[in-house]
């Protein structure tokens, strides 16, 4: 059922193809086009389009709205459209003429451009809670771990001496480095597109900018076009931080899942953390991080997807858009599930002490014993001739426990403080309380 419905019906076939899964995400959506009508209905008063009594009367309506979708008492009725029709439809029921009033000035463009960038928002802050944790976690694992040597490997092959410490931080690092794609987005979400109608305006008086303050965002999109354009924009924005951050997640299951076979044995978990084989009762798979591996590499592929939605598109809003939430949504729940169980899963790792006291792993000091040699002053290819020589010959045999490693960012000098002042800087330009603030006051007002 459409509310603005004319004499004429689309074909059921029409009706159900270009309506799709769209009510399904459209209940995620309901508490933000509540938040949203509010302050569309106060700013309707102030320019008066409705008298005092007509917002009392809706903002109350839209809070009782607003308890049922927190409660789940709240859905989207058999032949009715969308969110939009479905508040609207109640607010009507409920409370007469009135209800049809509140979308005077605004399209369903920018209705539910307004829904998605408040459901950004909040999808963004838990992402932001889920990285900060795991970031932290994997800081205090590198301080636990610092001592703790392990191999490190380029081209897969053995390398150089590594430190669980040193493996620990890097994570931390680079999530703290992910948090700036993310900055950008959250950024694009914290931008108000009402009063851009359908992409042209309004000839009501409508003011922008106290609907900007009540809905606590950040500032407004200026233009009307502009702010329909953000509609792709946000979203493909999302998608390349949200693939940065599943990049950073698959390199580390991927050699949490090395790490733990048998061949390695340099980390484990508990039992109860690993699944069995139906055949080999001695399995302890890692299915975990196996599946974080996989929902890391779909999630990968976002910016490609909301890409190739996007093609060729002009300005202004077209019916393809309506499939970036089959896309954007389930990988924002996905994101949110790794860095939660990646979280989980970590608190409970055992590591694999003394490793590099076994002789398999002599070779790993050949760059030790050059740079011994050049601090003796052996010139550095002579140093490395030599070195080179006595291993093909088996006269190779290292000190395997003396490492003296020393700058920024190596073994013996983690900078762990400097890596958590990083994520600290990168965490202060979230501004949530401003968020936080302003939807409190517009929940709590006495109207």
């Amino acid at each position: 059922m459409k509310l603005w419905q004319k004499t004429t019906n689309s074909k059921q076939e029409v009706e159900q193809f270009t309506v799709g899964k769209d009510p399904e995400f459209d209940l995620l959506l309901a508490p933000y086009d509540v938040l949203g009508s509010m302050a569309h209905a106060a700013m309707l008063e102030t320019i008066g389009l409705l008298t005092g009594e007509e917002n009392k009367v809706l903002q109350q309506g839209l809070k009782e709205i607003y308890e049922e979708i927190k409660q789940g008492k709240f859905g989207i009725e058999l032949g009715v459209e969308d969110v939009h029709s479905q508040v609207e439809l109640l607010l009507t029921k409920r409370f007469g003429d009135v209800g049809k009033k509140l979308h005077s000035g605004r399209s369903r463009n920018d209705q539910v451009l307004v829904d998605l960038k408040l459901f950004y928002r909040d999808a963004i802050r838990e992402i932001f809670d889920e990285v900060d944790s795991l970031a932290n976690l994997l800081l205090q694992l590198a301080e636990a771990h610092k001592e703790d040597l392990m191999p490190g490997y380029t081209h897969t092959q053995l390398a150089m001496p590594s430190s669980f410490g040193l493996w620990f931080a890097s994570f931390a690092e680079g999530l703290s480095e992910d948090l700036g794609l993310l900055q950008v987005a959250f950024e694009l979400s914290n931008k108000n597109p009402l009063g851009s109608a359908a992409g042209y305006g309004s000839s009501f008086p409508l003011d922008r900018t106290m609907t900007t303050r009540l809905l606590g965002f950040a500032e407004l999109h200026h233009n009307v076009i502009n702010a329909q354009n953000s509609r792709g924009k946000t979203e493909r924005t999302i998608g390349f931080a949200l693939a940065g951050m599943a990049g950073t997640l698959n390199k580390l299951s991927s050699d949490v899942i090395l790490f733990c076979n048998q061949h390695f044995g340099f980390v484990s978990f508990p039992d109860e953390l690993t699944t069995g084989s139906s055949i080999m009762p001695h399995k302890k798979n890692p299915d975990v991080f196996e599946l974080i591996r996989a929902k890391t590499n779909q999630i990968q592929s976002l910016p490609g997807t909301v890409g190739f939605l996007l093609t060729n598109l002009t300005s202004g809003y077209h019916r393809d858009m309506q499939l970036l939430k089959e896309a954007v949504f389930p990988a924002l729940d996905s994101m949110r599930s790794c860095l939660q169980m990646s979280h989980f899963m970590l608190k409970s790792i055992q590591v694999r002490k003394n490793i590099l006291e076994d002789p398999f792993y002599m070779h790993l000091f050949s760059v030790e014993v050059v740079n011994e040699l050049v601090l003796k002053g052996v010139p550095f290819r002579d140093a490395y001739k030599q070195v080179g020589e006595d291993i093909e010959a088996k006269r190779f045999v290292p000190n395997q426990e003396k490492i003296s490693h020393s700058h920024e960012g190596s073994i013996g000098n983690l900078s762990l403080n400097e890596i958590r002042s990083k994520l600290e800087v990168a965490k202060a330009k979230f501004d949530f309380r401003t968020i936080n603030q302003a939807l409190d006051r517009l929940l709590n007002s006495s109207q």
